[in-house]
């Protein structure tokens, strides 16, 4: 597939509407051994706080002492409750990066207000779920934004207007 610069302008624009980053364990571990030495790739990404979060029901624990030096104000939340709490308290939007097992258990809680997804003309085979398989209502979304690119990749942007109760 070749590669499109204007199909990841997504990116930068996170970085600029970002005021925070949720990560879980195992996306920061990959993230921080690499991000903190790129800082002409993503100098917003690396300058942002950074919040972990490291649970029994997100992923293994994390300590504190396994945090990376040079890589901004990294705190570790314990559970949902404290990314919920984070939510109402946070000015900017959140960014979540990677983090499947994260992603999937916001939206179960009802947490994520908007998707920005990168479509790309590749099926895979076996890999992770994007959504859980849990019984909850229907989310309804709404588009917001759209836009596809010369090397089949598309752009979604969808806002999550509500809870389905007759689902």
């Amino acid at each position: 597939m070749d590669f499109l610069e204007e199909a990841y302008g997504l990116k930068a624009r996170e970085q600029d509407e970002a005021g925070s980053m949720l990560l879980g364990r195992v996306s920061y571990q990959a993230f921080s051994a690499v991000w903190p030495q790129m800082v002409d790739e993503f100098p917003k990404y690396n300058a942002m706080p950074k919040y972990v979060v490291s649970t029994y029901v997100v992923s293994t624990t994390l300590a504190e002492g396994d945090l990376v030096e040079g890589w901004g104000t990294t705190t570790i939340l314990r559970d949902l409750d404290e990314v919920a709490a984070l939510k109402q308290a946070e000015g900017a939007p959140i960014l979540v990066h990677g983090s499947a097992t994260l992603a999937r258990n916001l939206s179960d809680a009802g947490l994520i207000d908007r998707y920005h997804l990168l479509v790309f003309p590749w099926i895979l085979g076996a890999g992770k779920r994007m959504w859980s398989d849990i019984d909850k209502p229907r989310q309804k979304l709404e588009l917001v934004e759209s836009e596809a690119y010369g090397n089949g990749v598309q752009k979604l942007i969808y806002d999550v207007v509500g809870f389905d109760p007759e689902a």
